[in-house]
């Protein structure tokens, strides 16, 4: 009974951190923009992203743990630093490790953004182009609900959010402040 709960438990931090990190990313695109979001000023834009990513960081982890206790997972801990070494689809397994590791990265330079310089920040925050869609192959070539239909529909929603906001992004019209005004606000 007790290993049910950590294998549902485990599944649903990380559908839900997908779902986070999902808005996180999204609404990082648009924080680079001078506009606001619907009804939402960019400030606040900025502090949903902010709270969305911590919040999937804080899902992902969860995630993690939950599954490294659960033995019907039997994750070992080489697992979760090494990509491609676990038994059970060792290709798609190694994709949730390679994102934990690009999420790692990104934490780290996050809180240390003002010791290390905005440049070296902007050049490794892009990893989550990188790790967003890997996350995102993980979560359907792992999963167990990779099959179900609403699955298949939850993915396909955060496809299209991420989707919606690189075209909105990618406008001619797009306003974008300088590298200097968000570093300095954040």
């Amino acid at each position: 009974m007790t290993s049910e709960a950590l294998w549902a438990l485990g599944r649903g931090t990380g559908i839900t951190a997908l779902g986070f990190m999902t808005l996180s990313v999204a609404l990082g695109i648009a924080t680079r923009s001078g506009r606001p979001l619907l009804v939402l000023p960019r400030f606040a834009v900025a502090d949903v992203h902010r709270f969305a990513a911590l919040a999937g960081t804080l899902l992902v982890a969860l995630h993690v743990g939950l599954l490294f206790f659960d033995p019907y997972a039997q994750l070992r801990i080489v697992d979760f630093v090494v990509p491609f070494l676990g038994h059970y689809r060792p290709v798609w397994q190694g994709l949730g490790t390679l994102a934990v590791d690009l999420l790692l990265i990104v934490i780290v330079t996050s809180l240390l953004r003002h010791r290390i310089g905005l440049r070296a920040f902007r050049v490794v925050h892009w990893a989550t182009y990188a790790l967003w869609p890997i996350a995102l192959a993980h979560s359907i070539g792992n999963g167990t609900d990779s099959g179900r239909v609403w699955f298949l529909a939850f993915a396909g929603v955060c496809v299209l959010i991420v989707a919606a906001a690189l075209v909105w992004r990618l406008r001619s019209n797009f306003t974008e402040y300088t590298d200097l005004e968000i570093f300095e606000r954040t």
